[in-house]
Protein backbone atom coordinates (compact mmCIF):
# COMPACT_ATOMS: atom_id res chain seq x y z
CA UNK A 1 0.00 0.00 0.00
CA UNK A 2 1.31 3.47 -0.86
CA UNK A 3 1.72 6.08 1.85
CA UNK A 4 -1.10 8.13 0.33
CA UNK A 5 -3.56 5.22 0.45
CA UNK A 6 -2.34 4.29 3.94
CA UNK A 7 -3.02 7.77 5.32
CA UNK A 8 -6.34 8.04 3.49
CA UNK A 9 -7.45 4.73 5.02
CA UNK A 10 -6.21 5.82 8.45
CA UNK A 11 -8.09 9.12 8.12
CA UNK A 12 -11.28 7.30 7.13
CA UNK A 13 -10.97 4.93 10.10
CA UNK A 14 -10.44 7.90 12.41
CA UNK A 15 -13.58 9.56 11.01
CA UNK A 16 -15.65 6.48 11.82
CA UNK A 17 -14.15 6.44 15.30
CA UNK A 18 -15.92 9.70 16.11
CA UNK A 19 -19.11 7.63 16.31
CA UNK A 20 -17.56 4.69 18.15
CA UNK A 21 -17.22 2.56 14.99
CA UNK A 22 -13.98 0.65 15.35
CA UNK A 23 -14.50 -2.53 13.29
CA UNK A 24 -11.65 -1.58 10.96
CA UNK A 25 -9.08 -1.97 13.74
CA UNK A 26 -7.62 -5.41 14.44
CA UNK A 27 -7.73 -6.36 18.12
CA UNK A 28 -5.80 -9.02 20.06
CA UNK A 29 -7.82 -12.24 20.16
CA UNK A 30 -9.18 -13.43 23.49
CA UNK A 31 -11.56 -16.01 24.90
CA UNK A 32 -14.21 -15.05 27.45
CA UNK A 33 -13.87 -17.56 30.29
CA UNK A 34 -16.61 -16.11 32.49
CA UNK A 35 -19.07 -13.20 32.44
CA UNK A 36 -19.50 -11.84 35.96
CA UNK A 37 -21.76 -8.91 34.99
CA UNK A 38 -22.87 -7.39 31.66
CA UNK A 39 -19.75 -5.21 31.64
CA UNK A 40 -17.29 -7.48 33.51
CA UNK A 41 -15.53 -10.48 31.96
CA UNK A 42 -12.68 -12.82 32.70
CA UNK A 43 -10.66 -13.21 29.51
CA UNK A 44 -7.80 -15.43 28.37
CA UNK A 45 -5.37 -13.74 25.99
CA UNK A 46 -2.76 -15.66 24.04
CA UNK A 47 0.77 -14.45 23.39
CA UNK A 48 0.88 -11.11 21.58
CA UNK A 49 3.49 -8.86 19.98
CA UNK A 50 3.53 -5.15 20.71
CA UNK A 51 5.63 -2.06 20.20
CA UNK A 52 6.16 0.04 23.32
CA UNK A 53 7.71 3.26 24.56
CA UNK A 54 8.06 4.92 27.98
CA UNK A 55 5.79 7.79 28.94
CA UNK A 56 8.27 10.43 30.08
CA UNK A 57 7.20 13.16 32.46
CA UNK A 58 3.56 12.12 32.13
CA UNK A 59 3.52 13.17 28.46
CA UNK A 60 1.49 10.44 26.77
CA UNK A 61 1.10 12.59 23.65
CA UNK A 62 4.81 12.28 22.88
CA UNK A 63 4.70 8.54 23.61
CA UNK A 64 1.79 8.14 21.18
CA UNK A 65 3.68 10.11 18.51
CA UNK A 66 6.75 7.88 18.82
CA UNK A 67 4.65 4.75 18.36
CA UNK A 68 2.67 6.30 15.51
CA UNK A 69 5.92 7.24 13.74
CA UNK A 70 7.04 3.62 14.06
CA UNK A 71 3.93 2.22 12.36
CA UNK A 72 4.09 4.90 9.65
CA UNK A 73 7.60 4.06 8.51
CA UNK A 74 10.11 4.97 11.25
CA UNK A 75 11.43 1.42 11.20
CA UNK A 76 14.33 -0.34 9.49
CA UNK A 77 12.28 -1.41 6.45
CA UNK A 78 10.08 1.68 6.16
CA UNK A 79 7.04 -0.61 6.51
CA UNK A 80 3.56 0.86 6.94
CA UNK A 81 1.80 -1.04 9.72
CA UNK A 82 -1.94 -0.91 10.34
CA UNK A 83 -3.20 0.76 13.50
CA UNK A 84 -4.80 -1.64 15.98
CA UNK A 85 -6.88 -1.31 19.13
CA UNK A 86 -6.67 -0.94 22.03
CA UNK A 87 -3.81 1.28 23.12
CA UNK A 88 -2.63 0.00 26.50
CA UNK A 89 -1.22 1.72 29.58
CA UNK A 90 0.24 -0.50 32.28
CA UNK A 91 3.01 -1.02 34.81
CA UNK A 92 6.28 -2.80 34.15
CA UNK A 93 5.52 -4.76 37.32
CA UNK A 94 2.69 -6.58 35.56
CA UNK A 95 3.66 -10.24 35.03
CA UNK A 96 2.45 -10.20 31.42
CA UNK A 97 4.95 -7.44 30.53
CA UNK A 98 1.93 -6.74 28.42
CA UNK A 99 -4.98 -2.80 24.40
CA UNK A 100 -1.10 1.98 28.00
CA UNK A 101 0.44 0.96 31.53
CA UNK A 102 0.85 2.70 34.91
CA UNK A 103 2.85 2.34 38.11
CA UNK A 104 1.71 5.12 40.38
CA UNK A 105 1.62 7.31 37.25
CA UNK A 106 1.51 6.33 33.60
CA UNK A 107 4.67 4.47 32.69
CA UNK A 108 4.52 2.64 29.36
CA UNK A 109 2.41 2.95 26.23
CA UNK A 110 1.92 0.04 23.83
CA UNK A 111 0.40 -0.58 20.43
CA UNK A 112 -0.41 -4.21 19.70
CA UNK A 113 0.97 -5.37 16.36
CA UNK A 114 -1.24 -6.98 13.70
CA UNK A 115 -1.04 -10.77 13.67
CA UNK A 116 0.46 -10.93 10.17
CA UNK A 117 3.22 -8.48 11.14
CA UNK A 118 3.97 -10.49 14.29
CA UNK A 119 4.18 -13.73 12.29
CA UNK A 120 6.50 -12.22 9.69
CA UNK A 121 8.72 -10.59 12.30
CA UNK A 122 8.18 -6.86 12.93
CA UNK A 123 10.86 -4.47 11.65
CA UNK A 124 13.15 -2.90 14.25
CA UNK A 125 12.32 0.65 15.35
CA UNK A 126 14.64 3.51 14.40
CA UNK A 127 13.88 5.39 17.64
CA UNK A 128 15.89 4.07 20.59
CA UNK A 129 12.94 4.84 22.89
CA UNK A 130 10.74 2.38 20.98
CA UNK A 131 11.08 -1.38 21.28
CA UNK A 132 9.36 -4.58 20.22
CA UNK A 133 8.09 -6.84 23.03
CA UNK A 134 6.50 -10.27 23.12
CA UNK A 135 3.73 -10.58 25.68
CA UNK A 136 3.01 -14.00 27.18
CA UNK A 137 -0.46 -15.49 27.56
CA UNK A 138 -2.41 -13.98 30.45
CA UNK A 139 -5.78 -14.15 32.21
CA UNK A 140 -7.41 -10.76 32.81
CA UNK A 141 -10.46 -9.59 34.69
CA UNK A 142 -11.87 -6.72 32.60
CA UNK A 143 -14.50 -4.05 33.21
CA UNK A 144 -15.81 -1.98 30.30
CA UNK A 145 -17.11 1.58 30.58
CA UNK A 146 -17.77 4.66 28.44
CA UNK A 147 -17.04 8.36 28.91
CA UNK A 148 -13.70 10.07 29.34
CA UNK A 149 -11.00 7.78 30.80
CA UNK A 150 -9.89 10.26 33.46
CA UNK A 151 -7.76 9.19 36.41
CA UNK A 152 -10.83 9.48 38.65
CA UNK A 153 -12.91 7.30 36.30
CA UNK A 154 -10.15 4.72 36.07
CA UNK A 155 -9.79 4.61 39.85
CA UNK A 156 -13.54 4.12 40.33
CA UNK A 157 -13.77 1.38 37.67
CA UNK A 158 -10.72 -0.35 39.17
CA UNK A 159 -12.44 -0.33 42.57
CA UNK A 160 -15.60 -1.84 41.07
CA UNK A 161 -13.58 -4.51 39.27
CA UNK A 162 -11.64 -5.47 42.40
CA UNK A 163 -14.91 -5.80 44.33
CA UNK A 164 -16.58 -7.91 41.63
CA UNK A 165 -13.62 -10.27 41.28
CA UNK A 166 -13.31 -10.67 45.05
CA UNK A 167 -17.01 -11.50 45.29
CA UNK A 168 -16.53 -14.09 42.53
CA UNK A 169 -13.65 -15.64 44.48
CA UNK A 170 -11.04 -14.72 41.86
CA UNK A 171 -7.50 -13.67 42.86
CA UNK A 172 -5.78 -10.63 41.35
CA UNK A 173 -1.98 -10.81 41.06
CA UNK A 174 -0.93 -7.42 39.71
CA UNK A 175 -1.79 -3.73 39.18
CA UNK A 176 -4.29 -2.53 36.58
CA UNK A 177 -3.84 -2.14 32.85
CA UNK A 178 -5.88 0.52 31.01
CA UNK A 179 -7.20 -0.12 27.49
CA UNK A 180 -8.34 2.74 25.26
CA UNK A 181 -10.09 1.74 22.03
CA UNK A 182 -10.92 5.19 20.65
CA UNK A 183 -9.18 8.46 19.78
CA UNK A 184 -9.81 11.55 21.96
CA UNK A 185 -12.39 13.00 19.55
CA UNK A 186 -14.80 10.03 19.85
CA UNK A 187 -18.17 11.02 21.33
CA UNK A 188 -17.72 10.28 25.07
CA UNK A 189 -20.92 8.21 25.43
CA UNK A 190 -19.74 5.98 22.56
CA UNK A 191 -16.19 5.46 23.82
CA UNK A 192 -14.95 2.01 24.79
CA UNK A 193 -12.58 2.07 27.75
CA UNK A 194 -11.50 -0.86 29.90
CA UNK A 195 -9.65 -1.53 33.11
CA UNK A 196 -8.00 -4.96 33.26
CA UNK A 197 -6.51 -6.75 36.26
CA UNK A 198 -4.09 -9.67 35.78
CA UNK A 199 -5.34 -12.75 37.56
CA UNK A 200 -4.32 -16.18 38.69
CA UNK A 201 -5.76 -18.53 35.99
Amino acid sequence: MSKLLYFLATFAESGLSVFGIRGAYEQPAYTVLQTIAPNIEIRAYGARAAVETPIQGGNDGQAFERLFRYITGANTTGALISMTAPVAESSRMIPMTVPVETSGGRDTMRFFLPADVARAGPPAPKDKLVQIVTLPAVTLGVIRYSGWPTQAARAEETRKLHAALAQAGRMVNGPPVYFSYDPPFTIPALRRNEVALPMTP
